[in-house]
């Protein structure tokens, strides 16, 4: 049986690339996520059941990567920013990491992590002039 996946708002999305010349799109920020048998627990604790046993399930969602420079000039966009969690007990989501420059331009900077969680890794410079981008 496969793993439950996330329900509710989750990981955000991955930004599109720069075509020939043009900068990166920037990541979606993640959101937060529930586990599936701690939505099973909530249903069964509003019909009496004490749900003692309730796990922290609303881990916040990794952030998008950002998108490629273009192939001849253009910037790496900047990776999302990680989810908040909703509940305290719950791991923040990771920063997603920054786009990669082509040819020439500079690395988009990594997302930050939510509540403390790791940033992402910086996008590399482009291969004939740039500058990698920062970690989140």
């Amino acid at each position: 049986m496969a793993a439950a996946g996330p329900v509710g708002p989750g990981a955000g999305g991955d930004a599109g690339n720069g075509n020939l010349i043009g900068v990166g799109g920037q990541g979606g920020s993640g959101g937060w996520r529930e586990r599936l048998a701690d939505r099973s627990r909530r249903f069964w604790r509003r019909r009496g059941n004490s749900g003692a046993s309730l796990r922290a399930g609303f881990a916040g969602g990794s952030g998008g990567n950002g998108g490629a420079g273009g192939l001849f000039y253009g910037d790496g966009g900047a990776g999302g920013n990680g989810g908040m969690s909703a509940q305290a007990a719950s791991p923040g989501g990771n920063g997603g990491n920054g786009g990669n420059a082509q040819l020439i331009g500079n690395g988009g900077k990594g997302g930050t992590g939510g509540d403390g969680a790791p940033g992402g890794a910086g996008g590399t410079g482009g291969l004939l002039y740039g500058v990698p981008g920062a970690a989140g």
